[in-house]
């Protein structure tokens, strides 16, 4: 089974000795996932974190009009769950979906206790993990209620130009809280303005 890229990704937070590699090696899962198939199902209880190897997905909250409210898009070296049902082992809220065909390296709820006795950095580690991305939403929830629409289109394109090239419009736009048409209108005003 391929780990390399999540020993490299945890290696840039923590330092793993060659043994302690081993041990977290047979502690995940690799999976592959279709387009369109989904890791998580909202109201499902969320089971593995799933670091993405290969691919992009989406995690979204759909309303009961069955309208999609995109909350983040995942890459590779990026992480796709919904973390408060992973953590409280409660219903998830999201949804998490590929949007391309996705590889996976999933660690199991009922193991990580079990894998942080053997190997403790991991811990420090993961709640590395978990406050970096607290953080992130925080500023997504500030940027959301003082920013415009465009500026917002802006910060994503500037923050994550690769994600843009790979996601249809009406997904960026659902994830910007605005239609696909005034996202569009964004787009070709921010052309003119290059242009000029």
């Amino acid at each position: 089974m391929e780990v390399t890229p999540l020993i490299n990704y945890i290696n840039r937070i923590v330092t793993l000795t060659p043994e302690e590699e081993i041990i977290l090696s047979e502690y995940v899962v690799y999976r592959q996932y279709l387009k369109d198939q989904y890791i998580l199902q909202q109201g499902d209880v969320c089971k593995h974190a799933n670091f993405i190897v290969k691919g992009c997905a989406k995690t979204f909250h759909a309303d009961n009009n069955g309208q999609e409210h995109i909350i983040m898009f995942s890459v590779e070296d990026w992480w796709a769950s919904d973390m408060g049902s992973f953590i409280t082992q409660t219903p998830a809220d999201y949804n998490v979906q590929c949007i391309e065909n996705t590889e996976l390296i999933q660690f199991n709820h009922e193991t990580i206790e079990e894998l942080y006795a053997k190997i403790p950095k991991l811990e420090r580690c993961f709640r590395q993990i978990t406050e970096r991305a607290l953080v992130s939403s925080l500023k997504r929830i500030v940027r959301n209620f003082s920013k415009t629409a465009k500026e917002r289109y802006i910060i994503f394109k500037e923050n994550y130009p690769e994600i843009e090239q790979r996601i249809p419009q009406y997904m960026l736009a659902s994830y910007l809280g605005i239609s696909k048409e005034f996202l569009s209108k964004i787009k070709s005003q921010l052309a003119k303005e290059t242009k000029s």
